[in-house]
């Protein structure tokens, strides 16, 4: 058994693909998934199966949220690796003094290369920050991220790759629920 971490982008956001984390569950489960776990309201879900295969996983729970919700919902699947090297390689994590509440990681559907940064344009964004670690982004926002052009879909349309973010906290949180499995 292989348990797997679906990060859902843009339901329960401004009233738009709105879906209750207890709906979400059953349905998973209905379709065979074990040990189900959601966290928070915005698309966080683990899921226990005999598939190893993330991208399998991730297809099948968002064909089966368009089956059930109608919603078109990107979905990328990550492992506990993936969240252990958010800890180990965010560059910004190991300044001193940092304000955790202005670190992000967008979760990417492919892995990226180093030199993809310079496709984002990062220095239209200064002061704000980003790295790029393999299938993730390490963004550090000055002010925070309600207050940046710096965001997934801008991310989605210069890379052309899917994106779903989240903060230093979720990601946190995530990888201690990771542990409890």
């Amino acid at each position: 058994m292989t348990t797997h971490l679906a990060l859902l982008r843009g339901i329960n956001v401004s009233g738009h693909n709105m879906m209750k984390m207890d709906a979400l569950k059953a349905m998973l489960e209905n379709i065979g998934f074990q040990n189900v776990k959601t966290y928070l309201q915005s698309g966080n879900v683990f899921v226990d199966t005999d598939e190893e295969s993330a991208s399998k996983v991730g297809f099948m729970i968002k064909q089966e949220i368009f089956k059930v919700f109608g919603h078109e919902v990107p979905v990328i699947v990550i492992t506990k690796e993936d969240l252990e090297l958010c800890f180990k390689n965010n560059p910004y994590f190991k300044e001193k003094d940092i304000d955790t509440k202005k670190l992000y990681v967008a979760f990417v559907s492919t892995l990226l290369k180093k030199e993809n940064i310079n496709d984002l344009k990062i220095s239209q964004f200064k002061p704000d920050e980003a790295s790029i670690d393999g299938n993730r982004i390490f963004i550090k926002y000055d002010v925070g991220a309600g207050k940046t052009r710096l965001e997934g879909k801008y991310i989605e349309k210069k890379l052309n790759v899917l994106v779903t973010m989240r903060n230093w906290n979720t990601v946190t949180n995530l990888l201690a629920m990771y542990a409890e499995n």
